[in-house]
């Protein structure tokens, strides 16, 4: 609890320090009075974007993670912040080689078996891990991911302060709930432990490698589960450069165009057809080799599609290369997004506008990128919600094609879209998941139907008991709870006049008693108004017993 209290006070600071104490306050009420406000190196010019992306960076690990994620949900962020938050880097300074080996000798005991070298300078460092190349002794290179020692804990105690602030700030900012920041943290939380465990990051390579099999051109490194575990990962190494360094590329003797082909169908064959994708495509995680195969790094996190609903990811796809908009929403109820009935020609006409505005100024300058921004603006100016895969999805498909752009600039996004979804269709793969559907649709209503005398043996059960719910909408509540206002205040009424009645008849007929004659005279007044307001009582039951007669 400790190290959690003092990770509040970091936190803190930090949002102190890039001019977010309004923020805070509102959050943790008091905290600013223990707090002293520290001077930001901030340049006056950063934007308020900007100030969140450096305190991103600064509060550690946990929090660069929630942003990159958070990059991929630009149905609910402004695009400036997402923006700022695609630039966070997930690079820190390395550990000292003695603290690795440290690690390594709790992950793998007796590693000096197994390996005759280990380099001391890593290839990579991020917050998660570093990696480090080494050579088993049979002389094959291996790369050593190692998790950096109590990053664990470090992440643990930053998901429950996340938690926290989710809670606080769905009751200090109303307007959040729409965005659901409980279910985020959740999520993140989720995904992040997930990553933690690099037995699982080995598994998405193993099932990546396995799908990737048949594409020429494409290459996944071997796991050597022999000495892998949970915090360390032992993978092939493979030489090769970025594949965004198209001059390196060349100098292979490669076509930086057929390699930039050769990445976008294996992405749309990762996402449509094996619902099973590379979820982080950044330059830094796809490299080429000198024979010109495109490899696949880092398996922390994939996107993962159940087949039943790959049809509509398919039907998605298809609807923004053929400007259909009515489709494009017949597919997102398809992914079970629920669309507002009233909004629904206004959605349409706004969706069918991206489309052609993506058009470009003349045919072929079809810009995915910029229709799938107008897009999520549309859905968040709508409020409405989205999956986190098909957000992810579109994420990974913006990346591709940037790298895509970066390896050959006349590439085309709708020509490589119609050119897959005509080889998708030779496949019958559409075929097949349509035939898929209908017989899990045919399964679910049997399900159903069998299911019908259970369901009607519970429910006289129920009445036989008498226990059942009865679910009441909002708006009768609101009408139950009008009519009793109403009604008791008739009640309260009714005694009022009730007690002026009859107090002013007391007065008023013990005559033998000394009553000043202003006291009579109000005793009078109080018996008219009395009858004044019975009668007027009496008019208004009438009335309203005839109005709702006539509806």
């Amino acid at each position: 609890m400790v190290t959690r209290f003092r990770r509040y006070w970091q936190i803190a600071d930090v949002l102190f320090k890039y001019g977010f104490e309004i923020f805070v306050q509102r959050l943790f009420p008091g905290v600013h009075r223990f707090r002293l406000r520290k001077s930001s190196p901030v340049d006056s010019a950063a934007s308020e974007y900007q100030r969140m992306r450096m305190a991103l960076e600064e509060l550690g690990p946990t929090y660069v993670k929630f942003g990159q994620i958070l990059s991929t949900r630009q149905d609910m962020l402004p695009p400036g912040l997402i923006e700022e938050l695609k630039r966070l880097q997930d690079k820190t300074n390395p550990l000292p080689f003695e603290t690795i080996m440290g690690v390594l000798e709790n992950a793998c005991p007796g590693y000096r078996e197994y390996f005759s070298e280990i380099e001391e300078i890593p290839v990579a460092s991020a917050s998660l891990s570093q990696v480090h190349r080494a050579r088993l002794h049979d002389g094959t290179l291996v790369a050593l991911k190692v998790q950096r020692p109590g990053i664990e804990e470090i992440i643990e105690t930053d998901i429950l302060i996340l938690e926290s602030a989710a809670r606080r700030g769905e009751r200090s900012f109303p307007e959040w709930k729409v965005y659901n920041p409980r279910g985020i943290v959740r999520d993140f939380a989720v995904q992040i432990r997930k990553e933690l465990d690099f037995l699982r990051d080995g598994k998405n390579a193993d099932l990546l490698r396995v799908h990737m099999r048949d594409l020429e051109g494409v290459k996944i490194p071997r796991i050597y589960w022999k000495y892998s575990s949970r915090h360390l990962l032992v993978m092939e190494y493979i030489e090769g450069v970025r594949v965004d360094n198209v001059e390196a590329i060349r100098a292979y003797g490669h076509s930086p165009k057929r390699i930039a082909e050769a990445g976008f169908f294996a992405y749309m064959k990762q996402i449509f057809e094996d619902g099973f994708f590379h979820g982080d495509p950044h330059p830094g995680n796809l490299i080429v080799t000198k024979e010109g195969e495109l490899v696949f790094l880092d398996f922390g996190i994939i996107g993962i599609i159940r087949p039943e609903r790959r049809f509509w990811f398919v039907q998605l796809l298809n609807s923004m290369v053929l400007l259909d908009a009515g489709m494009l929403m017949k597919s997102l109820e398809g992914l079970s997004v629920k669309i507002p009935e009233e909004s629904r020609e206004l959605l349409r006409d706004e969706i069918y506008t991206a489309m052609l505005e993506a058009e470009g100024i003349s045919i072929g300058q079809f810009n995915f990128t910029a229709m799938t921004n107008a897009f999520t603006t549309i859905l968040r100016e709508y409020r409405i919600q989205v999956p986190g895969n098909l957000m992810l999805m579109l994420k990974v498909i913006i990346m591709v094609l940037d790298v895509g752009v970066t390896l050959n600039p006349e590439f085309r996004f709708k020509d490589q879209a119609e050119s897959y979804m005509a080889r998708f269709r030779k496949s019958e793969s559409i075929v097949d998941q349509l035939r898929s559907r209908a017989g899990g649709s045919m399964l679910e209503a049997m399900d159903g139907f069998l299911d019908m005398p259970r369901n009607i043996n519970q429910m006289l059960k129920q009445l036989s008991t008498g226990i059942i719910r009865i679910d009441v909408v909002d708006t009768d509540i609101r009408r139950l709870q009008m009519s009793l206002d109403r009604t008791s205040n008739k009640v309260l009424i009714g005694l009022v006049v009730s007690g002026m009645v009859v107090g002013s008849s007391f007065i008023l007929r013990e005559t033998q008693l000394p009553v000043p004659g202003v006291v009579f005279y109000i005793a009078i007044l109080a018996y008219v108004i009395a009858l004044c307001i019975g009668f007027y009582a009496i008019y208004k039951v009438l009335s309203t017993g005839v109005d709702e007669k006539e509806r």
